[in-house]
């Protein structure tokens, strides 16, 4: 399993207990974990793995955005600080200016395309523009 798949199974864990809690659900600001996202998306192991990782299955929203990244505290306190793929877009570039305002601050503050949704009603997205 690639470093990118592995971290869909975290971030799509951190949304199945925010989404639980009645939370918005996480912005989604790697391209390269959006990559492998996009990868797994109507697969026939899709399904299952949301299941596993979320306790339901999570659908992809476009959801453009700019501001903090609100689930950084919860992705710590069960993994350790994000790794370097979070700073890594669609064609492997690190972006080695965020990562290490990352490593000094230990906030995020980044743009995204989209966030997870499980397709309900009354689902809450982050807000368009968080600055």
């Amino acid at each position: 399993m690639s470093t990118a798949t592995i971290e869909l199974g975290r971030f799509l864990t951190i949304t199945g207990r925010r989404l639980q809690e009645g939370e918005s659900a996480p912005e989604m600001f790697s391209g390269a974990v959006d990559a492998a996202w996009h990868a797994m998306l109507g697969t026939a192991g899709y399904p299952a793995f949301c299941e596993r990782t979320a306790g339901r299955e999570i659908r992809h929203a476009a959801n453009a955005g700019m501001g903090p990244i609100g689930w950084v505290g919860a992705y710590e306190e069960a993994y350790g600080p994000l790794p370097e793929i979070w700073f890594t877009d669609a064609e492997g570039r690190v972006d080695r200016e965020a990562m290490a305002r990352y490593r000094a601050t230990g906030r995020v503050v980044a743009e995204w395309d989209c966030s997870p949704t499980t397709g309900d009603e009354d689902e809450i997205a982050p807000p368009a523009d968080r600055r």
